[in-house]
């Protein structure tokens, strides 16, 4: 749970390494968008959001700033009316001169991405687990990872995204860009939201969301779940 500018976070243990727990200031929250490594498929999802009135981006990837108070813990969040989505996405953390890799959803207003993508992040909370893995202990053999996210749509289960991380660029490419565009070190304290998958279907409201990262070879699995409260609209 948060206190303040604070989150508290499980350290995963492996055979080289003892589990922990961590207490990190998180200052800065950057969610990157569009990190496909193949082309056709970051145009599918291009595709998929312009469906929904979302303007094609200038260039790729994009990285957007958000106010680090946005990341949470918790099994419930709050959103405005029935506009938003989920997407399972890795996220990196840097906490003094350690990496370490998460679990997140990037929650999204899609009617105010209509308006503006950064201000339709800004709005939503962005649902992340309470468990971590160490950078070092996946790096090796980080292309077999797998993220899996399950919606719940009207009382139904519903696969709604499948797929190898290498559907993304890789974290240090993802890194090495994101520090050429912005000008910026990657430092303490910094969280990144790293891109994801297109949807089975179509992108839509879903009341809850079931994710994971799955790494086969360390037979173990990140996992979140959070249920999405949807807020009355006031018409004025």
């Amino acid at each position: 749970m948060r206190d303040r500018d604070r989150v508290e976070l499980s350290v995963a243990s492996t055979g080289r390494s003892v589990a922990s727990r961590i207490s990190v200031e998180l200052r800065d929250l950057v969610i990157a968008g569009w990190t496909g490594r193949d082309g056709a498929a970051v145009e599918r999802h291009i595709q998929e959001l312009e469906a929904i009135g979302v303007a094609r981006p200038k260039h790729t990837p994009m990285f957007y700033r958000v106010s680090a108070d946005r990341i949470t813990t918790d099994a419930v969040v709050d959103a405005v009316g029935e506009g938003s989505t989920g997407e399972a996405e890795f996220v990196l953390l840097k906490r003094g001169h350690d990496f370490y890799v998460g679990l997140g959803s990037d929650h999204t207003d899609r009617k105010a991405e209509v308006f503006g993508v950064t201000l339709s992040k800004q709005m939503c909370p962005k649902p992340i687990a309470a468990q971590i893995w160490r950078w070092r202990d996946v790096e090796p053999h980080w292309d077999e990872l797998t993220l899996r996210c399950v919606a719940t749509v009207a009382g139904k289960k519903l696969l709604y995204q499948q797929g190898s991380v290498t559907a993304m660029l890789h974290p240090k490419e993802l890194l090495a860009r994101y520090e050429n565009v912005s000008r910026e070190k990657f430092t303490h304290g910094t969280a990144m939201f790293c891109g994801t998958l297109a949807a089975k279907n179509r992108v839509s409201w879903a009341e809850r969301y079931e994710l994971e990262l799955i790494d086969p070879v360390l037979k173990r699995k990140l996992r979140h779940t959070y249920r999405v409260r949807s807020l009355p609209i006031v018409e004025e």
